[in-house]
């Protein structure tokens, strides 16, 4: 047979491409396989997890040097140092001078990292920055003692590098790693994490829902209870002091006229009416606020309602929240259930991720920093709860890459409707909401569980089993 070169005088030419595709698998494996054995050395170094930290804050600083020698800054910090400038030179201080869109507290590292002057405003932003992040993974780490196979610090470095274009340049960066540092010592000091935690509050409002849930469901709320009232007192104290009587409360009432912003998932189906053309659905920017918002049909509703909605499900959630840490004993009477025995910790980082959630995906407000109000509990729950947090690590991690795909990089394009960029904010939205409802199986699981109804069609419920340890430490 002469015409059968093909098969018997060579390798036909599918056999050679199949042959290719193996070897190119096998290179990959073999590539794999190296990835992994080098990363297993380096989380079995004891330093490595520090070597990450100070890699990543050093590469912030080296992005940023050009824009630090030109006495520039960047992100939000040019709105932060025109507050702290008008405040130091010109005597005119927000709160207690005029109304402001942020709680009194907030002054604190805006007006501190002007101590140097303008021109190295950004520099010491940077250094206060990085010593909060410091005392955040130095907790996470046990104090430095626990930095081999430190799954919760890598995680917490790995959202901070994709979060960075808003990590390093908003005031999250302040009340993320505080509220780390006071669920990790909610244990052993809770006057210290009641200090940490109001005071986070006084920055931006968000960590008010880890404060809900630790009195909902811990035993150590009295003492962080009294220290944030102490630490309230003070701060507002301040306030009448300087003359700010009228405008304490201002960052509430100056939320109440904000309209539904573009990247709020309660936004999702009116940029999409706008990418498609829906008659009356279009991205506009508000001027007075700086923010890019939604209009179309029917979206007064949502934004005269949402508040109202979110504040409901908030106070819904942390009555189920309180009902699995066991804190309604003649609910679980009437329900005919004895006592049980409760995982306090986990019932605690379970509502205040829960909490947390509630207010990003209900809020008509959305950022791209908002991601930067779940990450601190989750990566507390991944040094204290491993098993029970994997499933947020993952879809958090995703939804902070996400974000910072929209934010700064597609965030032009996306005023413009394009199709990508909505898809992709879509997806990130998506997978908040889809954390939004694992946590709220949860809780109901663990509420259902505490009454004794678990057998009767709740969820199975591992935060309300077995005796563990009685508060978060």
């Amino acid at each position: 047979m002469t015409g059968g070169g093909p098969i018997f005088g060579g390798v036909s030419p599918r056999f050679g491409r199949s042959a290719a595709s193996l070897r190119r698998a096998r290179a990959w494996n073999d590539a794999g396989h190296r990835i992994e054995e080098r990363w297993a050395v380096i989380r079995r170094h004891p330093q490595s997890i520090w070597w990450a930290f100070w890699l990543l804050h050093g590469a912030v600083l080296v992005a940023l040097t050009p824009l630090i020698l030109a006495g520039d800054v960047e992100g939000d910090l040019p709105l932060y140092r025109s507050w702290a400038s008008g405040a130091l030179a010109d005597g005119r201080w927000p709160v207690l001078d005029f109304d402001w869109v942020y709680p009194a507290g907030a002054l604190g590292p805006i007006v501190l990292s002007n101590v140097l002057g303008e021109s190295l405003y950004q520099l010491v932003w940077l250094v206060l920055l990085t010593a909060a992040n410091a005392g955040g993974l130095w907790l996470l780490t046990d104090r430095g003692r626990r930095t081999v196979d430190a799954t919760a610090a890598w995680w917490w470095l790995l959202v901070l590098f994709l979060l960075s274009p808003v990590g390093f340049l908003r005031l999250e960066g302040f009340s993320a790693p505080m509220v780390v540092s006071g669920l990790l010592l909610l244990a052993t000091r809770p006057r210290v994490a009641g200090l940490l935690l109001a005071a986070a509050t006084w920055i931006k409002v968000w960590p008010a829902a880890v404060i809900a849930a630790v009195v909902a469901a811990s035993r150590q709320r009295g003492a962080v209870v009294r220290a944030g009232l102490v630490t309230s007192a003070v701060v507002v104290g301040l306030v009448l002091v300087g003359g700010g009587a009228s405008h304490v409360g201002s960052f509430v009432t100056m939320q109440s006229g904000r309209g539904l912003q573009v990247e709020a998932p309660l936004a999702t189906p009116w940029l999409w009416m706008a990418m498609l053309g829906v008659p009356g659905a279009s991205v506009y920017e508000n001027v007075g606020l700086a923010t890019n918002e939604v209009m179309g049909p029917g979206v007064s509703g949502v934004i005269n309602g949402s508040t109202a909605l979110m504040m409901i499900v908030l106070a819904a959630l942390a009555v189920l929240v309180a009902v699995a840490a066991g804190g309604l004993p003649g609910l679980r009477r009437r329900a005919g259930a004895g006592p049980v025995a409760v995982d306090q910790t986990s019932v605690v980082l379970l509502g205040a991720l829960t909490l947390t959630t509630t207010f990003v995906v209900l809020n008509k407000v959305g950022s791209p920093q908002y991601m930067l109000w779940i990450a601190p509990v989750v990566a507390v729950g991944l040094a204290l709860r491993p098993e029970e947090f994997r499933v947020p690590a993952v879809l958090t991690a995703w939804a902070a890459g996400l974000t910072t795909l929209v934010f700064p990089i597609l965030y032009l394009p996306l005023l413009d409707l394009n199709p990508f960029a909505v898809v992709v904010l879509g997806a990130r939205n998506a997978v908040v909401v889809v954390l939004f409802g694992w946590c709220v199986l949860r809780v109901v699981a663990a509420a259902m569980s505490a009454l004794g109804l678990a057998g009767r069609g709740a969820l199975p419920a591992t935060v309300a089993a077995g005796v563990r340890s009685g508060s978060v430490r």
